[in-house]
């Protein structure tokens, strides 16, 4: 049964989200996870039974091997996702530097993005609305992007900017609307209910 006391984490549990939660649709073996994470393989396996147990992870046998990955169908999926964005890789550096970037109104990320997914062409990974300082932006992308090992897409808007477009239904801007995305910096009840012809 799922219950609020299975988000009480420890050190190897978070390590354990970091993992899953960045690379969502993997499978890893234990002693593939021991090396990725850097811990102990009694106490991966601890937290993995226990992860098992009240269901963000299912297991398969492959050959000799039990793999694990996330459940999507668990209930808590959608904020654990939204969290482990938020304070980790990206996600972690944008929060961390925000009076360095200007004033920033809301930073979003695809569910590509979150979901470890590569983009097709023309994907927005990364959009970030408001009065930006471009050069704290492009140093903290780049080093993301040496980390990920390949570009990450990103678009800055002015909020009066994206406001208009959101008026005149610009199509770039609705297929970024339209798609699964997670809100990094700013308040997704006021972003939502920001006027959007047709949306609200």
């Amino acid at each position: 049964m799922t219950d609020l006391k299975d988000l009480m984490i420890s050190r190897v549990r978070v390590s354990l989200l970091e993992l899953f939660f960045t690379h969502t649709e993997e499978m890893y073996y234990v002693r593939e996870i021991t090396r990725l994470i850097h811990e102990e393989i009694n106490a991966v396996r601890r937290e993995l039974d226990r992860m098992i147990g009240f269901g963000l992870l299912k297991s398969e046998q492959r050959g000799n091997r039990l793999y694990y990955r996330l459940n999507p169908r668990y209930l808590f999926f959608r904020e654990l996702r939204q969290m482990v964005a938020k304070t980790t890789g990206l996600g972690k550096k944008i929060r961390q530097a925000r009076r360095k970037l200007g004033e920033v109104d809301y930073v979003i990320f695809s569910g590509k993005f979150v979901m470890g997914l590569k983009p097709t062409q023309g994907d927005v990974e990364v959009l970030v609305i408001g009065k930006v300082v471009m050069k704290e932006l492009d140093s903290i992308i780049k080093q993301a992007e040496e980390q990920l090992g390949r570009e990450i897409n990103y678009t800055v808007l002015s909020l009066e900017e994206f406001d208009f477009r959101k008026t005149r239904r610009d199509p770039f801007v609705m297929e970024i609307l339209y798609q699964p995305y997670v809100m990094i910096i700013g308040n997704e009840s006021s972003f939502a209910h920001r006027k959007i012809p047709g949306l609200d």
